[in-house]
C-alpha cells in the first residue's frame, strides 16, 4: 500500500513538472521573491500559494469590500477572514473570493457583523511576524484559534495543512456564500457526500455577471457537521440573503495536523473532484509544495540578472513572479471548460483554454514580454482569445471566468495578435484571428452573447462614429478621446495584419483610420481634446481635470493621453510643430505641477512625475519618446527615476494597481535596459539598465544578454552601444536581434552623450 502511494505521488509530481515544461532549476530563484510586494498601497496583489498560470489561487482574505479588497488581502489589516480559493492579482475591480475555508477551535460564530464590516464573525487576528509567503506556499498563525495554517497548490487543486492545539471542539467553517465585494449569490448548492467530503456550486453576479464556481473538498479527518442554509440579513431589518455554510466539528490532539484537498472547476462538481484526484492523489503536503516551488523556479529561471543589490534582485524576481500569476488555466483535468456561451465544452488538456485577460493593460508590456520569454504560452493565449470570440461573438476587452465584462476600452486583441504575427509567432488560426480583429473594429451589436448591461460597453457607439464620420464626438460617447486614440492604434495593428495577408483594401482603409488621432489635437492648447458632433472643442477645458470614467479620457487626463500615438510618433512630432516643439511639450509633461482637479479625480492617476502617471498604463511608453527625437539621455534619466523611485521591495512597492502583470512587465523590460514602445512594430527602445548583466534564456537554447559596463546609480547615461560588437548609432534594436541571440553592451557614464551642456 505504501509503495502504491509513493508511486502515485511520484507520478503526480512528474505530471506537475510536465505541465510546467520544466524540471528542477539549479538556482533557487523562488528565494528572491517577496510576494508581499504590492499587497499594500493600491497594488492589489495577494500573497497566496499559486503556481504559474494556475486555475486555483488559495490565499488569505483580510477584507471584503471597497477598492483595496480587490485581491482580498491588504497588508495593513490585522484580521483574517479565512482562505478562499479564487483571486485576481492587481486588478482595479474586485471579484472572486470563492469557497472560503477557516479552521476554528471553540464556538463557531457565523452571525453577520453588518454590511459595512470588513470581517466575518469567525475572523482571527494574526501578526505579520507569524506569516510566511513564498512562491507556491503560504503560512500564518491564527491567534484566535491557535492554529497554524499552511497552503500550497497545483494547477487545479490546493492542499491545506492545519496544525491544531488539543481541543474537543475543533473544526472548520466552509463558507460558500462568502465572496469579495459581497457579490449576489443567484444559485447555491452545498452537499456533504461523506464524513470526509463536501462539494458544492454557486453562481454569482458581480463584475462577471455569470460567474460559475464548483468545488470539491476532501478532509483527512472525519467530521460531524451542521449545514447553515437559512437566509440571513447583513443588518437588522435588512433584506434576507441566501446562506450556505458548513460547520464541521472533530476532536484534535495537541499539534495534530489536519489536511484538506480542494479542487475548483467552472464546469461542474465532478470536474472539481477530478482535478483533485488527478493532481493531488496523496496526502503529501510537502511534496506538492516542493513541486510548486520547482515550477516557479522553472518560470523564474528564464532570466538571469547580475546585481549586488538584494532589494533590486527581489524586485525583479517578484515582478517576474507577478507576470506568471495570470492569465489563468480554465480547462479541467478532463479537458472540459466553460465557454463564452456559458456552456461546457470538451476541449484538450494539451491545448487548454485560459481566462483573465486584462488586455487594456497587458497589451503594452506583458504580452510583448511573453513573446520573449514564453512565446508558446503567448500563442496559447491568442488561441484562447480566438476561441472566445468564436463562442461569444467578439473578442473580449476584459474577460473574466468566461464572461465579457465590458470593462475598459479599445480592441487590443488586435495588438496582441499583430505583435505575435510580426515577430513570427503564428501558431493560431491567423485568418480567423484577422477577421475577428476587423469584426471588433466595426460597430455591430448583433450575435454577441453578453448581458444587456454589458453590451453598450463591449460595443460602444464610439465605434459607429469612428467608422461613419472619422472621429468620435464627445457629445455622442463617453471617454471619446481615449477611445479614439486607442482605436487609431488598434486600426493600425489591423492594417499591419492586412498588409501581411495581402488584403490591400483593408490595409488602406485601416491605415487611414490609424491617422484619426490627428483630429483631436488642438493646436491652440497643444493637447488632445474632445470634439463635439458640430466640430467644436469641448469647453471648458482643463488638461489636469479628471472625472473618473466620466469624461473625455479614461483613467487619465489630457496631459497623459496626448501622447498615445505609439504607431506614428513621427506624425505626432509633425502635428506638434516639429522636433523642438515636440521636445518642449514633452519636457513640460515631466515638470508640470502634479496637482489634479475635479470632483471625481481618478484614483488610478498615480505615481506622478509632473503629470506623467506611471501608476496607470496610458503613460507607460512616454519616457521612451525622447529616443525618437534624438534626446536619448532624457529617456535614460526618466527610466532611471521611475525604476528607483516608483518601485520598492516593500508592501507599498508599486505606484498603482499591478494590473495582471503589466506594472511588473514594464519593470522587467526597462530594468534590463529596453522597452517596446509600439507592440506590432518589433522594435525595442534602449533605456537605462538597472543591472550589470541580464541574460534572457530563449527557447532554442540561445541567449540574449545585456551587459552594462561601469554601471552605477550615478552612471545612468549610455555612452556607447554595441550589438554583437557592432556599434549602434541609434538607441533601437529588433526582436530578431533578441531571438537570434547575442549581446548588447552598454557602456555607462555620469554625463549625457549628445546633450549640449
Amino acid at each position: 500500500m505504501k509503495k502504491d502511494m509513493k508511486n502515485n505521488l511520484m507520478g503526480a509530481v512528474l505530471l506537475l513538472f510536465g505541465m510546467y515544461g520544466c524540471m528542477p532549476a539549479e538556482q533557487d530563484y523562488a528565494s528572491y521573491v517577496n510576494p508581499f510586494i504590492g499587497t499594500g498601497g493600491h497594488g492589489h496583489t495577494y500573497p497566496g500559494a499559486v503556481v504559474p498560470n494556475g486555475m486555483i489561487q488559495p490565499s488569505p482574505d483580510t477584507r471584503i469590500y471597497q477598492w483595496d479588497a480587490c485581491s482580498g488581502y491588504y497588508y495593513a489589516d490585522s484580521l483574517i477572514n479565512g482562505f478562499s480559493h479564487t483571486h485576481l492579482s492587481g486588478t482595479g475591480c474586485g471579484d472572486y473570493g470563492d469557497v472560503l475555508l477557516m479552521p476554528t477551535v471553540g464556538r463557531q460564530d457565523y452571525y453577520s457583523m453588518g454590511e459595512k464590516s470588513q470581517q466575518m464573525a469567525y475572523a482571527s487576528a494574526f501578526s505579520h511576524d507569524n506569516e510566511t509567503a513564498q512562491p507556491g506556499y503560504y503560512s500564518v498563525f491564527l491567534d484566535r484559534y491557535k492554529v497554524r495554517a499552511e497552503l500550497t497548490a497545483t494547477k487545479r487543486a490546493a492542499i491545506h495543512r492545519y496544525t491544531f492545539p488539543k481541543a474537543e471542539d475543533a473544526g472548520f467553517i466552509l463558507d460558500l456564500d462568502y465572496s469579495l465585494q459581497r457579490q449576489k449569490n443567484e444559485e447555491m448548492e452545498l452537499e456533504v457526500i461523506s464524513d470526509t467530503e463536501i462539494q458544492g456550486r454557486k453562481k454569482t453576479v458581480y463584475w462577471a455577471f455569470d460567474q460559475y464556481i464548483n468545488f470539491y473538498a476532501k478532509f483527512s479527518k472525519p467530521f460531524t457537521y451542521t449545514l447553515v442554509t437559512d437566509s440571513m440579513a447583513l443588518d437588522a431589518g435588512g433584506p434576507l440573503l441566501p446562506t450556505a455554510k458548513a460547520l464541521l466539528q472533530f476532536q484534535t490532539a495537541d499539534n495534530e495536523q489536519v489536511f484538506v484537498k480542494v479542487g475548483v472547476s467552472a464546469v461542474d462538481m465532478e470536474g472539481a473532484r477530478k482535478n483533485v484526484e488527478a493532481e493531488i492523489p496523496a496526502w503529501d503536503f510537502d511534496n506538492v509544495r516542493s513541486a510548486a516551488r520547482e515550477a516557479w523556479n522553472g518560470y523564474l529561471s528564464k532570466i538571469d540578472i547580475k546585481t549586488k543589490d538584494a532589494d533590486q534582485r527581489a524586485m525583479f524576481y517578484t515582478a517576474l513572479y507577478h507576470t506568471g500569476m495570470q492569465p489563468n488555466l480554465f480547462t479541467d483535468a478532463d479537458g472540459r471548460y466553460l465557454g463564452m456561451d456559458l456552456k461546457p465544452h470538451q476541449g484538450s488538456v494539451e491545448n487548454p483554454v485560459y481566462t483573465v485577460f486584462s488586455l487594456w493593460d497587458t497589451f503594452r508590456a506583458y504580452h510583448p514580454l511573453m513573446t520573449i520569454i514564453e512565446p508558446e504560452l503567448n500563442q496559447a493565449f491568442i488561441r484562447s482569445l480566438v476561441l472566445k470570440q468564436h463562442e461569444g461573438g467578439i473578442f473580449p476587452m476584459w474577460e473574466l471566468a468566461g464572461n465579457y465584462t465590458g470593462t475598459m476600452i479599445g480592441y487590443h486583441a488586435a495588438s496582441v495578435i499583430a505583435d505575435a504575427y510580426v515577430k513570427g509567432y503564428r501558431d493560431f488560426d491567423v485568418e480567423t484571428a484577422y477577421k475577428a480583429c476587423i469584426r471588433a473594429a466595426e460597430y455591430d451589436t448583433t450575435g454577441i452573447l453578453c448581458p444587456p448591461l454589458v453590451l453598450p460597453h463591449l460595443m460602444p457607439q464610439a465605434k459607429y462614429w469612428k467608422n461613419k464620420i472619422g472621429y468620435v464626438p464627445c457629445d455622442k460617447d463617453n471617454e471619446s478621446v481615449a477611445k479614439a486614440l486607442e482605436y487609431a492604434y488598434d486600426d493600425w495593428c489591423i492594417s499591419v495584419l492586412a498588409e501581411a495577408l495581402g488584403d490591400e483594401v483593408n490595409q488602406e482603409k485601416y491605415a487611414t483610420f490609424a491617422k484619426a488621432y490627428q483630429v483631436y489635437f488642438d493646436a491652440s492648447t497643444r493637447f488632445m481634446r474632445g470634439l463635439d458632433s458640430d466640430g467644436n472643442w469641448r469647453t471648458p477645458f482643463n488638461p489636469r481635470s479628471s472625472n473618473h470614467r466620466n469624461d473625455d479620457y479614461c483613467e487619465g487626463t489630457a496631459w497623459q493621453w496626448t501622447w498615445f500615438v505609439p504607431h506614428d510618433i513621427d506624425g505626432l512630432v509633425r502635428l506638434m510643430g516639429g522636433r523642438e516643439a515636440f521636445i518642449g511639450k514633452l519636457d513640460s509633461l515631466f515638470v508640470a505641477d502634479s496637482a489634479l482637479e475635479g470632483d471625481m479625480v481618478s484614483a488610478d492617476i498615480s505615481g506622478l512625475i509632473g503629470q506623467y502617471a506611471h501608476g496607470n498604463e496610458p503613460s507607460h511608453h512616454i519616457a521612451h519618446l525622447y529616443n525618437y527625437v534624438e534626446q536619448p539621455w532624457r529617456t535614460q534619466e526618466l527610466v532611471d527615476e521611475v525604476l528607483h523611485t516608483l518601485y520598492f521591495n516593500d508592501p507599498d512597492g508599486l505606484s498603482g494597481n499591478e494590473d495582471c502583470g503589466q506594472m511588473s512587465a514594464w519593470f522587467i523590460l526597462n530594468s534590463m535596459g529596453f522597452y517596446q514602445v509600439c507592440p506590432g512594430n518589433p522594435v525595442y527602445s534602449i533605456g537605462r539598465p538597472m543591472f550589470d548583466k541580464a541574460t534572457v534564456k530563449l527557447q532554442d537554447g540561445k541567449r540574449f544578454t545585456v551587459i552594462a559596463h561601469n554601471n552605477s546609480r550615478e552612471n545612468k547615461y549610455v555612452q556607447k552601444m554595441l550589438l554583437n560588437g557592432r556599434e549602434l548609432e541609434k538607441p533601437f534594436f529588433t526582436h530578431k536581434d533578441i531571438v537570434d541571440g547575442g549581446t548588447l553592451e552598454l557602456t555607462m557614464g555620469s554625463k549625457p552623450v549628445g546633450k549640449d551642456l
